[in-house]
């Protein structure tokens, strides 16, 4: 299923208790900083069409935008966290940033290092989100999304 959208928008994948947003890096030549668990920084080289998906368990899509906004525009660095470190729990939205993002509900939120695998509720899990050139292609059927301004 094919979903196109420009850089300006953001698509919206409204799950039973959570939504994903999506919009695109928009910037060529982007860097996005990844903070890991053993004190280092992974960089990542973006592409302009590349995706920055994000996670929020309480469908606020405010707060997408707001986090979206900050690692598109204002270059905010992805922090991961240990498996086994407290915040895991009160996490309230997670994000990831690249080609392609698979959507899974069996995985510890703010907890992944690699880009392409992202915390989502349990009816967006098996989702996988690819780039396209115009947006995003789904690799199943799904109905419930919204398109809105970014």
């Amino acid at each position: 299923m094919n979903i196109d959208f420009s850089y300006d928008e953001i698509l919206f994948l409204e799950g039973e208790t959570g939504t994903v947003g999506v919009v695109k890096v928009a910037h060529d030549n982007k860097m996005l900083f990844i903070a890991t668990q053993d004190n280092e920084e992974i960089v990542q080289f973006l592409e302009k069409d590349d995706l920055i998906a994000v996670s929020n368990f309480k469908k606020d899509k405010r707060a997408i935008r707001a986090q979206a906004y900050l690692t598109r525009e204002e270059d905010s660095p992805i922090v991961i966290l240990n498996k086994n470190h407290p915040s895991t729990k009160r996490l309230s939205q997670v994000l990831s940033v690249g080609e392609k993002v698979n959507l899974n509900c069996n995985i510890t939120p703010g907890t992944h290092p690699e880009q392409d695998v992202l915390c989502s509720c349990d009816s967006l899990s098996g989702l996988s989100i690819v780039k396209t050139p115009t947006g995003v292609e789904l690799n199943r059927k799904h109905d419930t999304y919204t398109i809105e301004r970014f």
